[in-house]
């Protein structure tokens, strides 16, 4: 009988004590999922940290490579046409080099190709940073040339105007692989289309057709 009492008399310990237990765990638990969490949240902090310092690194450095870039077309050389057509003049970059195609002794137009470092070789399939041509062909014939690729929007035409000579700027895709600018002047009784076969060389584009006539 005493057995038995103090049997009945040890039994309310136990639900505390699992309870206790229970408690514990879990607070156990919690503890490790949050070292967990915060060691993940550490690591992956310091990985976005090293991606953003490499971001800042890689803007610099193009900045940079940017810059040097500009820097090296420094002082621009002076292109001269002919003075039979017109000698229209315009700057070009210094790290460019020019190579005239054809020339107004040899036929009825003049041809002038111009890109950074060597120029490709002449031909349907290669782009250039500028080509030059100056023809007797009219002026509005070479726009006509135009007219249907304005018309589907491929083209888009504006006025612009150099050394107080009016004439058309088209942007956009000129043909399959070339997208690019050209303008088109009259001078005299011939023609002069400059155009660039990449908007890369837009910038540069948009300084080389500040042309000078002698008119």
């Amino acid at each position: 009988m005493k057995r038995h009492l103090e049997q009945g008399i040890a039994n309310p310990w136990v639900i505390p004590t699992v309870l206790l237990s229970i408690t514990t765990i879990a607070a156990s638990g919690v503890m490790v999922w949050a070292l967990i969490n915060y060691f993940d949240y550490r690591n992956n902090f310091e990985t976005k940290l090293e991606q953003e310092k490499a971001i800042i690194e890689k803007d610099q450095a193009d900045r940079y490579d940017k810059q040097l870039t500009e820097d090296r077309k420094q002082p621009y050389q002076k292109f001269v046409g002919p003075d039979d057509y017109g000698r229209l003049v315009f700057d070009y970059p210094r790290t460019w080099s020019a190579h005239i195609a054809r020339d107004v002794t040899d036929s009825s137009q003049f041809q002038a190709y111009l890109n950074p470092g060597v120029v490709p070789p002449i031909n349907p399939s290669n782009r250039y940073a500028l080509r030059l041509t100056i023809e007797t062909r009219d002026y509005d014939d070479v726009i006509d040339n135009y007219a249907s690729l304005v018309r589907k929007g491929d083209l888009e035409s504006s006025s612009i105007k150099a050394d107080d000579q009016t004439g058309t700027r088209l942007d956009g895709q000129f043909s399959k692989d070339i997208r690019g600018s050209a303008v088109i002047f009259k001078i005299r009784d011939k023609t002069v289309t400059l155009r660039t076969d990449a908007e890369t060389f837009r910038n540069d584009f948009d300084k080389i057709v500040q042309i000078t006539f002698n008119k």
